[in-house]
């Protein structure tokens, strides 16, 4: 069967595993685990797979993307950038829960949620040093009993997102203060706190500790069961599989060529100036894939003796003079991806076709234009409505 190139294949049954390795983790702690599928374009195996490894719900960014999701069966979801105010009727027709630091977004999720006839649960996100989304730790009790009067709003707890912006490691202090600020509302409202949710992968090197504080008891994990490894130093989860992801390219071109561009050093087509080593005449193959494909930073290749030269925005240079076998024009080349640009790129570029494996049914490709067809933006001209006839679950 002919696989269109590039591709990135995506093994099911390691992702499975890894979701199933948090999860297990993190229960062990007293924590749930929410599988974020932003870094994969809101793909519905991915989803799948998470489920399958236990995840409790499903988080994504876009909702374009949580309406894909929800549109196949997916639920419950939740979105995990702030809301748009332009786009209230669409969060909760088809999020079940945001995460929220704009009390005005709150009270239009609420009207907006009162009006279609639901409820919509607010997250309170609280800024604990990271500077990124978030409410001060001195406003968050005040602005979580405004939300939690709020008609048409259900109000579960508090969250906090780190390392993503600022670099600001969780650690038992600042986590011990969203712990704080939960107990502080929970005694001045007497309403219960359902959800603490401490961050993101970058937590679960204090889960393997042990010391994620006691009322922490949710984490949003993408990267931990996509790649394997937590985000503060990228090491390894112990059993975890970082293979889950291989992009695959067709050679164009392999021949040998001194190392050195020979005449005046200017600007590359990305504004860089490139520097080189003269390492005499090597064999150099070009592989159809660019920087309008992938972060090709991220890229390691599969054979060791390859090596990654750089690349334009549709050719990928390796050298191969120490290739275990050097490729001829035709043949194919295995990448693998290490970070979580590389993965994010790749799975959003329309020009790599998503292929999965580790299906009982074994090796398919995921064409996305079968699967159910979702415009939020037909729902929104169509009215709120037949947005929510669309999507109640």
């Amino acid at each position: 069967m002919y696989h269109p190139l590039p591709r990135i294949e995506i093994d099911l049954a390691k992702l499975t595993a890894n979701a199933r390795l948090v999860v297990d983790m993190c229960r062990a702690c007293g924590i749930s685990v929410l599988g974020v599928t932003k870094a994969c374009a809101g793909s519905l195996q991915v989803a799948q797979a998470m489920l399958a490894g236990g995840v409790e719900m499903v988080a994504d960014s876009r909702l374009e993307n949580l309406a894909r999701l929800r549109s196949s069966g997916i639920s419950p979801l939740l979105q995990l950038r702030l809301p748009m105010i332009s786009r209230v009727d669409e969060c909760v027709t088809i999020a079940d829960i945001s995460l929220n630091s704009e009390p005005t977004v709150i009270a239009a999720l609420g009207e907006a949620a009162h009006r279609l006839g639901r409820a919509h649960g607010v997250v309170l996100m609280v800024d604990l040093g990271d500077r990124r989304e978030g409410v001060a730790p001195d406003d968050a009790v005040e602005l979580a009993l405004q939300a939690a009067e709020t008609r048409g709003i259900e109000f579960l707890g508090f969250g906090t997102n780190l390392t993503c912006f600022g670099g600001i490691i969780p650690t038992r202090r600042n986590l011990g203060q969203l712990v704080e600020i939960a107990e502080r509302f929970r005694a001045r409202s007497g309403h219960p706190v359902q959800v603490v949710s401490g961050g993101n992968s970058s937590s679960l090197p204090l889960v393997m500790e042990g010391e994620v504080p006691a009322g922490v008891n949710q984490l949003r994990v993408g990267e931990g069961i996509l790649l394997g490894r937590e985000t503060i130093g990228r090491s390894v989860l112990p059993g975890a599989y970082q293979d889950v992801f291989s992009l695959v390219g067709e050679v164009i071109e392999c021949l040998e060529k001194p190392s050195l561009p020979c005449g005046e050093v200017g600007e590359d087509a990305f504004g860089c100036v490139p520097e080189f080593s003269d390492r005499g005449h090597r064999w150099r193959a070009i592989v159809a894939l660019g920087r309008q494909d992938v972060l090709v930073e991220g890229l390691e290749p599969a054979d060791p003796g390859m090596e990654i030269l750089g690349a334009s925005s549709d050719h990928l240079i390796i050298d191969v003079t120490e290739a275990e076998q050097r490729p001829h024009v035709g043949e194919e080349v295995r990448l693998r991806i290490v970070d979580y640009a590389a993965l994010l790129t790749a799975m959003t570029s329309p020009y790599v076709t998503k292929c999965y494996v580790g299906e009982e049914t074994g090796y398919r490709l995921d064409l996305w234009s079968r699967l159910p067809e979702v415009s939020v933006f037909e729902h929104r001209d169509r009215g709120p409505d037949a947005a929510s006839a669309d999507y109640r679950a």
